[in-house]
């Protein structure tokens, strides 16, 4: 399993991702499931993976392979026209992959070859945009009612985003938050692990204003955690008390 987040900010756009991968609990690696692909002064595109991880890295593997090849510009990430294309790509490309391997492995066979996927990015003359694209190919795009997408183990993390999102919010606290609900899906979820990776779009920029690989050794995510754990204590304490007697 795995935990990404993007965020739509009136700044720019936030992703993070976590990095494990596993097969049991004695079987965990370490696999990166953020990718993106730059023009410089003409956009920026970013892809987040969850799910079966022979699947997305095929999707990957696809478009990157795309990027390499001359004839084929028009019908890669770095020629088509908007950020809808894209995704409607990504998604074809996703739902054929999962169709393909199915077959192959059976369609009565137990495991099911699903996979969904973040995009993210800006093409010059045009909004930043953010998708969630489905298993079956289908997306949805980030709005005013949803202004941020999570994919994998998403319900330990999603109430703090919920509570603290602000579309206006600098992109140092939506780093801050981010780091936040990773740390609670940390706690409450083996299947998620570091290191993380951080990736914030700045509008306009076209490509990653800042991008970073954050470890657990790293001093500022290590801060976050000690000091949220003793907010949620004080605050919890700082409650009313419950009285049997009423």
């Amino acid at each position: 399993m795995t935990y990404c987040v993007g965020m739509v900010l009136d700044k720019g756009l936030v992703l993070m991702s976590d990095t494990r991968t596993n097969s049991g609990v004695d079987n965990i690696s370490t696999f990166r499931k953020m990718f993106h692909w730059t023009v410089p002064g003409e956009r920026v595109i970013t892809v987040l993976s969850a799910g079966n991880l022979a699947t997305t890295q095929a999707v990957v593997s696809k478009l990157e392979e795309r990027t390499k090849l001359p004839g084929d510009r028009e019908n890669s990430l770095l020629g088509m026209p908007t950020m809808f294309t894209v995704a409607t790509e990504i998604g074809r490309l996703l739902r054929d992959t999962i169709d393909t391997r199915q077959k192959a492995n059976g369609d009565t066979a137990r495991t099911r070859f699903n996979a969904s996927i973040i995009l993210a990015g800006q093409i010059a003359g045009m909004e930043p945009r953010l998708f969630l694209i489905y298993p079956e190919g289908n997306f949805i795009e980030a709005s005013s009612d949803t202004p941020f997408f999570q994919i994998g183990e998403l319900k330990y993390g999603r109430p703090i985003i919920l509570r603290a999102y602000d579309r206006g919010m600098s992109f140092e606290d939506a780093v801050k938050l981010l780091m936040v609900s990773f740390d609670s899906t940390l706690k409450a979820n083996l299947s998620v692990g570091m290191p993380l990776d951080l990736m914030v779009i700045e509008r306009d920029r076209f490509e990653p204003s800042h991008s970073r690989r954050i470890t657990p050794e790293d001093p500022f995510f290590q801060e976050i955690s000690s000091r949220w754990g003793d907010a949620l204590k004080d605050a919890f304490h700082s409650l009313p008390a419950f009285s049997f007697d009423e």
